[in-house]
């Protein structure tokens, strides 16, 4: 886009949302910025691109609902052409037996009640619960988490500070809202369920995202946090609710980047890092200093942010012998792999369900073909046994039901959000010999439920888990950019003693979603890591 001077203030490395996000505070601040993106379009894993002649989606991410709403209004993310609307129903849920079960549209608990008038008249105290615990994780999720340090009294004052009032928000939820808190961090989202109702198709809806980018079954301990996760977000104003962004989710990030341009952020396309510099002087700790760029250009700044999965980073773009040990030791065991499979598919037409034939709201909403938990938990073995499942989860979303930016009149553009499989595939297979194959199985699950998509279907865009690693920089195909684990959240995120977006060398900041609150369309992190810097540098 534009060109960037020899010495700025902060080189930014990696223009997906959470970059731009974080650039745009920057530069507002008074700080001179330079994005530097590898790819020949600025917004990660959020992009819109014609995968078809004629035929647009957003390739990787796909919904909108965690995206921040101070974000949105600090950014003025609507003045720069952003638009959401909101699905017309939450989920649908077509089962085997041409039975269905419909969220969303005020009709969740009737709808419940076909299967259980149990679990209907639990519904509401369920998400009751879940939406108190969440309101406090929500405020969390735009500061820092108490970072351990051991610098000093005068370092860790502010920490203590802060987890004081960590303390104080925790402590305003009631004794049982404290436990349950507990419990969603430990257990599983098959267990945690299990607690609150008896049918299995509220069970599939609600535990589908505790298995969402989770390589994981939902009766994995640890699985119900992954399910609180999904609960944070809203769309103008209504909690919990997911949407789409008109032009897809590359409209998100092309707002951003046009505020992050308004605030005099220098942005590289086609800039691809290859290292970042770290150098010693007067025998002090090294420090990060600039970069070098796939091409071999030095740029020289006061600070350098990645917005790149930590591992990455550590691993790849830093040499060894200016890493600490302890980072090395870290990023050996940081738990990347999502077990996705995303596709993108134009359709001839729209799909036609079995379970709910014809045209409705339910082809707005995210169509999940798992039945139960239980079918879910084999998938996830069945992909660890075999290197994929043969009878996998699939989500099905249909944009294009929403948006009419995305295809021609009458047909349609549909975004498969496709698990489990493994990573990385084992017995010395490749991804790029089994693409197509799996990508099958795929389309038959769909074809079981809604006959005659396979017919339907024009084109399609296949991105395996290696494909997802080698274009947007996800590695092992994780969305998360580190698995949403215990052990890998708050402020062991991305390690002890770099919680506070402040890297293993002095100079060096990290913004992406390796870092507090963690992965998803959210911004959060930028704006987080933002504060932070600005703090040192100004």
């Amino acid at each position: 886009m534009t060109k960037a001077s020899d010495k700025c203030d902060v080189l930014l490395v990696g223009g997906g949302h959470n970059g731009l996000v974080c650039a745009t505070y920057l530069a507002r601040a008074g700080l001179k910025v330079t994005v530097l993106e590898r790819r020949h379009v600025v917004g990660g894993a959020a992009v819109t691109e014609e995968f078809h002649p004629g035929f647009r989606n957003s390739v990787a991410s796909y919904t909108v609902s965690l995206l921040q709403p101070r974000v949105i209004a600090d950014l003025d993310l609507h003045a720069h052409g952003l638009r959401i609307v909101q699905r017309k129903r939450s989920n649908f849920l077509p089962l085997p037996d041409n039975r269905y079960l419909l969220t969303g549209g005020g009709e969740t608990e009737r709808q419940v009640a076909k299967f259980s008038r149990r679990d209907a008249e639990r519904l509401p105290e369920y998400e009751r619960r879940l939406e108190a615990i969440a309101d406090v994780l929500r405020a969390l999720a735009l500061q820092p988490p108490p970072n351990v340090t051991d610098n000093g009294w005068w370092k860790a004052l502010p920490e203590l500070m802060r987890a004081g009032r960590l303390g104080k928000r925790l402590h305003a939820l009631d004794e049982t809202l404290r436990q349950e808190l507990l419990d969603l961090f430990t257990i599983s989202a098959g267990e945690y369920l299990d607690r609150w109702f008896e049918s299995t198709p509220i069970k599939a809806v609600l535990g589908f995202d505790g298995i969402v980018g989770n390589y994981a079954s939902p009766y994995t301990p640890g699985s119900a946090y992954v399910l609180l996760h999904h609960v944070f977000g809203e769309v103008d104003g209504v909690k919990g609710a997911w949407g789409h962004a008109i032009g897809g989710m590359g409209a998100i990030t092309q707002a951003m980047a046009k505020a992050a341009i308004a605030a005099g952020v220098e942005i590289r396309t086609d800039a691809g890092v290859r290292e970042v510099i770290v150098e010693k002087a007067d025998g002090k700790p090294g420090r990060a200093s600039g970069v070098v760029t796939e091409s071999g250009e030095t740029l020289r700044a006061r600070a350098v942010v990645a917005n790149v999965n930590p591992k990455l980073l550590y691993e790849r773009l830093m040499s060894p012998n200016v890493v600490p040990a302890p980072t090395r030791e870290r990023m050996a065991n940081w738990r990347c792999g999502s077990g996705t499979l995303r596709m993108n598919v134009a359709l001839s037409k729209s799909p036609d369900f079995s379970a709910l034939p014809g045209e409705g709201d339910h082809l707005t909403a995210g169509i999940i073909m798992a039945p139960d938990l239980d079918y879910m938990d084999r998938a996830y073995l069945d992909a660890r046994e075999h290197g994929w499942s043969r009878e996998p989860i699939v989500e099905m979303l249909i944009p294009s039901t929403l948006d009419g930016t995305l295809a021609p009149p009458g047909q349609h553009v549909a975004s498969l959000f496709c698990q489990q499989v493994q990573p990385e595939l084992s017995g010395g297979r490749g991804w790029d010999d089994h693409r197509d194959e799996v990508a099958d199985v795929m389309i038959a699950t769909v074809e079981k439920y809604a006959p005659g998509f396979s017919a339907s279907i024009l084109g399609r865009q296949v991105l395996t888990p290696l494909d997802l690693e080698r274009t947007f920089g996800l590695i092992g195909g994780d969305i998360f950019h580190g698995a949403l684990s215990l052990n890998q959240l708050f402020s062991a995120r991305p390690m002890i003693g770099q919680a506070d977006y402040r890297g293993a060398v002095p100079g060096l900041y990290l913004c992406g979603a390796g870092t507090h609150p963690g992965g998803g369309v959210t911004g959060a992190p930028g704006h987080n890591a933002a504060k932070v810097i600005i703090s040192d540098l100004c």
